[in-house]
């Protein structure tokens, strides 16, 4: 798999690299793949419960996205 850089900045990567034990990741790399991974699922990869559906659904409609 080909990889390409992508910049943070300097502030991020150390607050990231203090807490790399808490979430048992390696390196700083290694956690932001996994949370852009989470970040992009695809829509139908990720599931809601009807409450939780419903309470989107209500604060898109008192934003004036949903009629």
């Amino acid at each position: 798999m080909q990889k390409k850089e992508v910049l943070i900045p300097e502030e991020l990567y150390k607050k990231i690299q203090q807490q790399l034990n808490i979430y048992g990741f390696k390196t700083v790399d290694e956690y932001v793949e996994f949370v852009l991974t989470e970040a992009v699922k695809e829509e139908s990869e990720i599931s809601y419960s009807e409450d939780e559906e419903e309470e989107v659904k209500e604060r898109l409609k008192s934003l004036g996205y949903l009629e």
